[in-house]
């Protein structure tokens, strides 16, 4: 949780930062703006949470050595990759809305931020699922199908 408060925190500074020169007229506001808009895009998180599902199906099937290497090598950076992301796109419309833009809490209410959530929600729970064989074989179907539909919606939107 420190982790997503620092981010989102130093994010909403420079966008606060990018705002605040935007309106002293520097071209150089719009343009920190457009990179921040260009990164915290909530359509990122579809191909993020089919690679985190795939990196997860193989952790059920694999042996204790080779889950605990995906675990390390993929899935945890997409986790901390997808936290981040997260907090990037919660300090840039915490900044949009203290300069007084009414769009910016509406926007946190796209549907695709559900695939940031799953990814964050998996992440928590993924310890749990390696002890039970039954539960690994059901995960490892849900794993698969969440795959399956992460990379659907990316190639469809």
């Amino acid at each position: 949780m420190t982790t997503f408060i620092v981010i989102a925190v130093l994010t909403a500074l420079l966008a606060a930062l990018s705002f605040a020169i935007r309106i002293r007229g520097y071209p150089f506001g719009t343009l920190g703006i457009e990179r921040l808009d260009g990164i915290a895009n909530a359509a990122i998180f579809v191909p993020v949470a089919a690679l985190y599902a795939f990196a997860a199906m193989l952790m059920m099937i694999a042996p204790a050595r080779a889950a605990g290497f995906v675990h390390a090598n993929a899935a945890a950076p997409l986790w901390f990759m997808a936290l981040a992301l997260l907090a990037t796109i919660v300090g840039l419309q915490a900044a949009r809305l203290a300069f007084g833009d009414r769009g910016a809490l509406p926007a946190l209410l796209d549907w695709r931020f559900l695939f940031a959530a799953g990814v964050v929600a998996a992440h928590l729970v993924l310890d749990e699922l390696r002890r039970n064989i039954l539960l690994r074989t059901i995960f490892f179907i849900v794993f698969l199908a969440a795959t399956l539909a992460c990379l659907y919606w990316t190639f469809r939107l």
